[in-house]
């Protein structure tokens, strides 16, 4: 059950909203994978439904690539949500673009979310295990039938993760990233400005050896990025299964 006032005073979101998309230019050229239309409406506000549902009001969006577009789309409000971006000037990566955004962050932990995928996790049953493990950095986990798109996690009994798994090295069903983290900031600010950096393919495969938490859920997940999977979100968001 929500505790909106307590995620409010606890919690701000970074939402990644900077990649390139190049995978989806065939059918979406003219915008950022945020804006790409979902259901008659941009993908980003079911993203923002979310988060304002959970009762959080701080949002920070990561932006790089038409970045001016998803500006002039959102503006400073939406519902009840306080809108800010940090504007990459050249490309930092997941990573870098997070860090990018450092100043920005009013909270000592943040909600960091993919803007190119959807998973309905409980937002505060993931807060209560990230805080109840002391942790400074917890995945959001989700249950695929193929993994091999993704990636697998690994971790213990008591949701530590041990590895990550590569793409080209995992078949099967299992748990991946659902695109979603919690993180402190000082853990972010731990991340190097001198190249750019990968948040999933390099970043957190460093962080296993200081402590890094999953988190599980089964929540239905989808990500758009690829056309065979944004073909499916207009089925998903309408209830069907896909």
């Amino acid at each position: 059950m929500y505790n909106p006032e307590a995620l409010s005073s606890s919690l701000s979101v970074v939402i990644l909203a900077g990649g390139l998309g190049t995978r989806l230019r065939q059918v979406i050229a003219d915008r950022p994978k945020v804006l790409a239309v979902v259901g008659g409406r941009p993908f980003i506000y079911y993203l923002l439904d979310q988060i304002n549902d959970a009762g959080i009001r701080k949002v920070i969006l990561c932006t790089g690539y038409l970045g001016e577009m998803v500006r002039e789309e959102l503006g400073d409000g939406y519902r009840q949500l306080d809108l800010s971006y940090s504007q990459e000037e050249t490309p930092k990566g997941t990573a870098g673009s997070l860090r990018l955004a450092l100043p920005l962050i009013p909270t000592e932990t943040v909600l960091v979310m993919n803007g190119d995928s959807f998973c309905r996790i409980d937002l505060q049953e993931f807060w209560n295990f990230h805080q109840k493990n002391g942790s400074s950095a917890t995945i959001a986990l989700t249950y695929v039938k193929d993994t091999g798109r993704y990636g697998k996690v690994d971790f213990d009994e008591a949701g530590k993760i041990k590895k990550f798994v590569e793409k080209a090295e995992t078949l099967g069903a299992g748990w991946v990233s659902a695109g979603i983290y919690l993180i402190s900031k000082a853990q972010i600010a731990m991340i190097p400005t001198v190249k750019p950096v990968s948040i999933e393919k390099e970043t957190f495969p460093s962080w296993v050896k200081s402590g890094l938490y999953a988190w599980c859920s089964k929540a239905d997940f989808i990500d758009i990025g690829t056309p065979e999977s944004y073909s499916q979100a207009d089925a998903y968001f309408a209830g069907e299964r896909v």
